[in-house]
């Protein structure tokens, strides 16, 4: 029956195969999982994508009014059929009432998750269950949100972060010092550090640790040969501290720069959720200001009062982020409460009167446009008189 249970789900299973990296101790916690046999095979074979929309979810969230939590993860591990790994990885969390959105690769899995705080023991109990995933380091957010995810969504991806780079070249698992909270307050006084931020210009322009050097990237991959590039005379003389949201870009970009030969590589272990965290604890100065931007419904998490950005479209002291209205569009931007409503949550003048159409239409002219660069160049477009 294991056998047939895999043939269904498509997975070529060779036994002797020297990249058979799923191991058999997770096909069968896979399988006493699910208790298999005819039934289930039929039940949860209807059940590996969503069947509610956003909005039927938010409203049951609303009625149960049960505390959730929102935490975030990422392991680099050697997956061999990451199909087969992402189909169970639904079929337990859909179980669970776990929402988020969740990358699988062959090297992987990043995932940011709100799961029921009543059931959150057993959703670590089944991390556990899986060998590359027992204890992992779980970045529990400082804000909670009931509506942080409103879909379950695991996703098969080339790569759990976008880097752009190819991994066959160096050895990825070279990584740089991993240091915590105090051991990296304490780094970066030191005068021969340079303290880079990993993330993408949108993140950092609401919030970042002091002295930072805060890349003016869309991307990740973008800010790789950026920082090569202006730290290319001090690779031996300075110590690169790097910091993102969770740590995941730097586990990868710490062992990219050690292969380019910087020689005194350190990353913030957990990233800003984790830095906050233990600051918070342990009664740590905290020396990151404003929000810190993650990839949920929140947009953001206050790590203190600081203001340091703009509203887009006026100018004003803000730092919330929104989408454009306008379906089409859907540019993530910087808005303030009076352009909110002057704009009707809308980046344009043009996006205003699309949203105003029957929405028959709006759909109609949606058809057979891809994403704009708008949408890529998050918070670029030339609309926005105040855009960084």
């Amino acid at each position: 029956m294991l056998r047939y249970y895999f043939f269904v789900l498509g997975a070529k299973v060779k036994y002797g195969e020297k990249r058979f990296l799923l191991t058999i101790n997770i096909m069968i916690i896979f399988a006493e999982s699910i208790k298999i046999n005819s039934f289930h095979l039929k039940k949860y074979s209807m059940q590996l994508y969503n069947k509610l929309s956003a909005k039927e979810r938010e409203t049951l969230l609303e009625l149960a009014g049960e505390e959730r939590l929102t935490l975030s993860f990422y392991q680099y591990a050697k997956i061999g059929n990451p199909e087969l790994f992402r189909n169970y990885l639904f079929i337990a969390w859909h179980e669970q009432d776990v929402l988020g959105r969740i990358y699988v690769a062959h090297e992987g899995i990043n995932a940011q998750l709100s799961v029921p705080a009543k059931r959150f023991k057993e959703f670590k109990e089944f991390l556990d269950g899986i060998y590359f995933l027992k204890d992992v380091r779980l970045n529990i957010a400082i804000e909670q949100d009931l509506k942080s995810f409103l879909k379950l969504k695991v996703k098969v991806r080339d790569k759990i972060v976008a880097d752009g780079l190819n991994d066959e070249t160096f050895d990825v698992t070279n990584k740089g010092i991993h240091v915590d909270a105090q051991k990296f307050n304490e780094l970066i006084e030191d005068p021969d550090v340079v303290l880079v931020d990993m993330r993408n210009h949108y993140e950092s322009e609401i919030g970042h640790f002091k002295n930072a050097v805060t890349p003016d990237v869309d991307t990740f991959r973008d800010s790789l040969d950026i920082i090569e590039e202006d730290l290319k005379d001090h690779k031996e003389d300075k110590k690169l501290v790097m910091y993102c949201t969770g740590g995941i870009r730097c586990e990868k970009a710490s062992a990219y720069y050690k292969h380019k030969g910087f020689k005194n590589v350190f990353q913030l272990e957990g990233g800003i959720i984790e830095y906050a965290r233990q600051v918070e604890n342990q009664g740590l100065e905290n020396k990151f200001i404003g929000k810190n931007f993650v990839f949920d419904h929140r947009r953001g998490e206050r790590i203190t009062e600081d203001i340091i950005s703009h509203c887009h479209q006026c100018g004003e002291a803000c730092d919330t982020h929104t989408n454009c209205a306008n379906e089409a569009c859907h540019l993530l931007f910087i808005q303030c409460e009076k352009c909110a409503v002057a704009m009707e949550n809308c980046c344009s003048e043009e996006c205003i009167e699309i949203i105003h159409l029957p929405e028959e239409e709006q759909k109609r002219l949606r058809q057979g446009i891809p994403n704009s660069n708008k949408i890529f160049k998050k918070g670029r477009s030339e609309k926005l008189k105040f855009k960084k």
